[in-house]
């Protein structure tokens, strides 16, 4: 059995969580928050990124009474219909799973994880070696909140908020856990020539929130944002989608290389840019998978290729019966 939080919080955002700087290029992030304003919420689910901050407790529904305020609640521990049976939350945040019960008197709430049947909390008390859950409860209050902090993929499912009657009483709340999806357009490859304009675009797409930050990499090393090559990135929101340009001037071979787009709510991805000193090599790599041949030698080897099989249709047209088909006459 183990009780208490986790020993500390993700690494901060205010700086990148790898490298240091690198190759010159310029990149700016448009301010996320004046985009989209103050964060979102609703019940059972929270948004904020902040998982050391309380989440507020459900109203409950039976509080509120009938029409003629002549509701009276049973003598037994009931659970209220205001909390939610289906909660949202977005991998990195914390989730926060409701349970409301009146007349609880001298029973206890625990919580359960139903694919593992893994008892998680009982009472205030926290029965499982993983830190990231806890209760929230506070006095006089009605709401056994499960805090499931920095949720993953892997915490979707059911949780069953259990009452310690004869027999026990259950209600069953689902969590999905969700990931953004990222994507360089063009991926995996890129090919420019010397002193053209390279641009990567970066889409996160099914984020509610936009990501606090976007940290862009060249070989692994963080971009220098201070670069006169450089231009503006622009971070837009729109439709649970954001999107963010890296443009960089007067490409040069040192150019070359992997470029990650790492945003702070989900993993980052890459594209490999190709950058040409003269004419490409004479195989190229396309997006396909399919190897071409470029100029000069590429016109070369199709000229060859569809005059040899002209010249060996004619010759078979011209060959005598019983010429090199057999040998002798017929």
């Amino acid at each position: 059995m183990r009780t208490g939080r986790a020993a500390g919080e993700p690494p901060s955002a205010a700086s990148p969580p790898r490298g240091s700087s690198s190759p010159p290029y310029a990149l700016q992030l448009a301010s996320v928050n004046s985009v989209r304003g103050s964060s979102s919420s609703h019940l059972g689910m929270n948004l904020s990124g902040n998982s050391s901050s309380p989440v507020e407790p459900i109203k409950p529904l039976m509080d509120l009474g009938d029409v003629e305020g002549t509701l009276t609640l049973p003598a037994y521990p009931v659970f209220d219909e205001a909390t939610p049976t289906n909660v949202t939350a977005m991998t990195g945040n914390a989730a926060y799973l409701h349970c409301l019960v009146h007349n609880l008197g001298n029973k206890s709430v625990s919580w359960i994880r139903q694919r593992d049947i893994h008892i998680l909390t009982v009472g205030r008390y926290t029965y499982t070696t993983d830190e990231r859950y806890e209760v929230i409860h506070s006095q006089g209050s009605k709401d056994w909140i499960l805090k499931i902090k920095y949720a993953q993929s892997r915490d979707s499912g059911n949780y069953e908020c259990q009452v310690s009657t004869k027999p026990v009483k259950s209600y069953t709340v689902h969590l999905h856990v969700f990931a953004p999806k990222v994507e360089i357009i063009g991926s995996p490859d890129m090919h420019v020539d010397t002193g053209s304009t390279i641009n990567l675009t970066c889409v996160i797409a099914h984020s509610p929130e936009p990501p606090s930050y976007i940290f862009w990499y060249h070989n692994d090393q963080v971009v220098n944002y201070e670069s006169p090559r450089g231009s503006v990135s622009v971070l837009k929101e729109e439709d649970n989608v954001s999107r963010s340009s890296l443009i960089i001037h007067e490409a040069q071979p040192s150019d070359t290389g992997n470029y990650t787009c790492s945003p702070s709510n989900a993993d980052g991805t890459s594209l490999r840019v190709h950058v040409f000193s003269g004419d490409p090599p004479a195989a190229m790599q396309t997006n396909g998978g399919v190897a071409l041949l470029a100029p000069p030698f590429g016109h070369a080897f199709y000229t060859c290729l569809v005059g040899g099989l002209f010249l060996t249709l004619l010759t078979e047209d011209l060959l005598l019966p019983g010429t090199f088909r057999g040998g002798g006459a017929a």
